[in-house]
């Protein structure tokens, strides 16, 4: 069971993050989540979901998991954004590694230049000085110069970066299947096994 960490923030995409925190806990992990107050507006505009931290229940995040997907498998921590007194603001809290998904890109600037000003980018400030892996995914287009600036800043840091951009060599044939060609991507830069989709050669 490994300590994982899952940032959702205020880009269209919650649905990407929601599908990412269902693979997570059915494969068995601790999953730590810190939502934005702007991530909160948009996962209940997209989603019809409205978490409250002080009675947070994880059927608010998940009601319905996706498929034969098991979340009880699983153990969900829901941190408020400016809570720095959490294990996830210290290098000294041991994780397997940390997800901004969807990333805005305010978030995605503020990580860039090295801002802790909550715990989304302290968080993710501690992955990269640490050399744990640390994986933004942006959703946004188009993208100016400032926007591919900041990525290349953070993709010299360590990050990986890896937009929501789904495939069609698979085929797909609903949202669904875009959602998780993504989210399988993501997994693969955590070292979670999956059975989302095809891989490319096999049969």
């Amino acid at each position: 069971m490994k300590d994982l960490v899952v940032a959702i923030t205020g880009a269209s995409g919650s649905i990407y993050a929601v599908r990412l925190l269902e693979v997570l806990l059915d494969a068995g992990h601790r999953v730590h989540t810190v939502l934005s107050p702007s991530g909160m507006i948009v996962l209940q505009h997209e989603l019809g979901r409205e978490v409250s931290p002080g009675s947070f229940k994880i059927e608010q995040l998940l009601p319905e998991p996706f498929g034969d997907l098991d979340p009880s498998r699983g153990e969900l921590f829901l941190h408020r954004h400016s809570d720095f007194m959490t294990g996830i603001a210290s290098g000294s809290f041991l994780t397997g590694g940390m997800v901004i998904c969807p990333c805005s890109m305010g978030t995605l600037a503020s990580v860039a230049h090295g801002m802790s000003s909550n715990l989304i980018q302290r968080a993710a400030d501690v992955h990269l000085k640490e050399q744990r892996k640390l994986i933004v995914v942006p959703r946004e287009t188009p993208l100016g110069s400032i926007q591919l600036e900041n990525m290349k800043r953070l993709a010299d840091a360590g990050a990986v970066i890896l937009p929501a951009m789904p495939g069609f060599y698979n085929s797909p044939r609903s949202i669904d299947d875009l959602v998780n060609f993504v989210v399988a991507r993501i997994c693969d830069q955590l070292g979670i096994e999956h059975s989302m989709q095809k891989r490319w050669g096999e049969a």
